[in-house]
């Protein structure tokens, strides 16, 4: 490795394994520990107007996100070279989907957090946990639009030449942080709170990304007893929570013990 100080092995060795350490054992711990707190916590009871546009505009928004950081960070760029996608073609989709992708993410999330802060039952069920969630989500995905202006109208930055080739490297345990010296600071400011994400995830609301309803596939029916149709006398049917009189109570008692009789 050249150009290597000891900050680079701190931030771009060290930081990450530290922080996908902590991704991986938070999560064993939470779902063994802590299994009735593996929510989303929803407010939608408080309120449903503001979610009802926030949510999937955030929510479908961030997949086509995850989706592009997939493509551009695992898959090498010889493989899309190898299937007939040039680095032109490639350059344009990720422009155009990735700007479309971010700025419904953007807006989704604007929605959340106004929602969030001036709805007041909502923001009374806001915790000082999801304030900094908060922060650390938005900080990611800003700094991951400010990358698609720096490196396709500022700096002209290939991130898959160098960053994706680093961030591979984590997984094959030899990553190179010289691969991310003459990085923009936008990518670097960008991988560094993404790691501080992901070392908060397992401990926030966000851990319900790993959530879904396969138990719902062999969970037994459940039988659903209709109320009689007819009735006999003209005694009104009564409720279940409703309290029967005294006189209601002797009657049946004594009805038992005839019937035993």
């Amino acid at each position: 490795m050249t150009d290597v100080t000891l900050p680079s092995i701190l931030l771009w060795v060290v930081l990450p394994y530290v922080c996908l350490a902590i991704f991986v054992v938070g999560h064993i711990w939470r779902y063994r520990y802590d299994k009735f707190g593996w929510t989303t916590r929803s407010s939608q009871l408080y309120e449903s107007r503001l979610l009802r546009w926030g949510s999937p505009l955030f929510h479908f928004g961030i997949l086509f996100v995850i989706g592009g950081h997939i493509i551009g960070l695992l898959i090498p760029k010889s493989w899309t070279e190898a299937v007939g996608i040039s680095q032109t073609a490639y350059h344009w989709m990720a422009v155009v989907i990735g700007a479309i992708a971010g700025f419904c993410t953007v807006v989704g999330l604007v929605i959340l957090i106004y929602r969030r802060r001036t709805v007041g039952p909502v923001f009374s069920a806001t915790t000082t946990n999801d304030k900094v969630m908060y922060v650390f989500l938005a900080a990611t995905i800003f700094l991951g639009m400010a990358n698609t202006v720096v490196g396709n109208i500022l700096a002209h930055y290939d991130y898959r030449e160098e960053l994706a080739v680093w961030f591979r490297q984590i997984f094959y345990l030899q990553p190179d942080p010289s691969l991310m010296v003459d990085a923009p600071m936008t990518f670097k400011l960008h991988a560094i709170v993404a790691f501080l994400l992901f070392a908060i995830w397992p401990f926030t609301r966000l851990v319900h990304v790993f959530s879904a309803p396969v138990g719902y596939l062999w969970r037994p029916y459940v039988v659903y007893r209709s109320r009689p149709s007819t009735q006999f006398g003209n005694r009104p049917y009564r409720r279940g929570w409703m309290r029967e009189d005294v006189g209601d109570v002797s009657r049946r008692i004594g009805a038992g013990r005839g019937a035993r009789d």
